[in-house]
């Protein structure tokens, strides 16, 4: 009988390319698909502390490409190179995105700093999705994973600029699902509650009146970055095989319940 506590390798053999993973939830990511028998591309702007992370996790298994998303020629070379070295592309992971200053009123917004968001958290998605589907095609093959928000679910939780980037996610999502799905391609987003990463570390100084007490109805647990990790795990693995189109929220309840309104927002629990 085999030892119920044995490790099981869920990606062994597969190739992933993350982008953004020099740090936070891209870099858990890459560490925890390296555990599980993947070989890791990480792509980021930040060369120092990209290719430390990729020192640290072992240069057999990962290795560090500089990649702006927003630059296509950045972007398809981090394919091309992937492609050259293990032959395959079987993961894609679009985790890179900015946050803006987040001026509350639309008033306040400057539209440069609107379209500067967009072009990272929506454009720079649909460059890595599109370059990641040429490499996957021709081997009727592959997991696209989108980095989204429960800000694209709901309104009033952070920025107009990262808001609309994080709902454009969800369109861009269902649409490539649709298109992919022939190739036997799987495309899905992944949308985790309020982390505080690196990337929002300002923002939480900004306005803590608003981030000290996040709410959630799942009481008892915080979300941490490797619970989003983990689920990235399944949906790139072949335990997601049927899984595409789908939009997982990652929110302990957040988005199904109105905190102020509502039977169980009221009931007190039952000791």
């Amino acid at each position: 009988m085999a030892n119920v506590s044995e490790f099981v390798s869920r990606l062994s053999m597969k190739v992933a390319v993350i982008t953004g993973g020099a740090q936070g939830i891209g870099e858990a990511t890459a560490r925890l698909f390296i555990k599980h028998g993947a070989k890791v591309v990480i792509a980021d702007i930040q060369d120092d502390l990209g290719q430390a992370v990729c020192k640290d996790i072992g240069l057999d298994s990962a290795m560090f490409v500089h990649c702006d998303v927003t630059v296509e020629s950045d972007v398809e070379n981090v394919i091309n190179i992937t492609l050259a070295k293990y032959g395959r592309l079987d993961i894609m992971v679009n985790n890179a995105a900015i946050v803006d200053d987040g001026k509350l009123s639309i008033l306040d917004n400057d539209m440069l700093d609107f379209e500067r968001v967009m072009r990272v958290n929506v454009t720079g998605v649909f460059l890595g999705t599109k370059h990641a589907a040429r490499a996957m095609i021709p081997a009727r093959r592959g997991s696209i994973i989108m980095l989204g928000s429960v800000s694209g679910s709901i309104g009033g939780i952070i920025s107009h600029a990262y808001s609309s980037s994080k709902h454009a996610l969800v369109g861009l999502t269902k649409n490539t699902a649709a298109e992919l799905g022939q190739y036997g391609i799987r495309v899905n987003c992944l949308s985790p509650h309020f982390i505080p990463s690196p990337m929002a570390t300002n923002y939480v100084q900004d306005h803590p009146d608003k981030y000290s007490k996040v709410y959630t109805n799942l009481k008892g647990i915080l979300l941490r970055i490797e619970d989003v990790a983990e689920a990235a795990l399944f949906l790139a693995s072949d335990e997601a095989r049927y899984m595409s189109g789908h939009n997982l929220v990652l929110d302990g309840g957040f988005t199904v319940i109105n905190p102020a309104f509502g039977l169980f927002a009221r009931a007190s629990p039952i000791e």
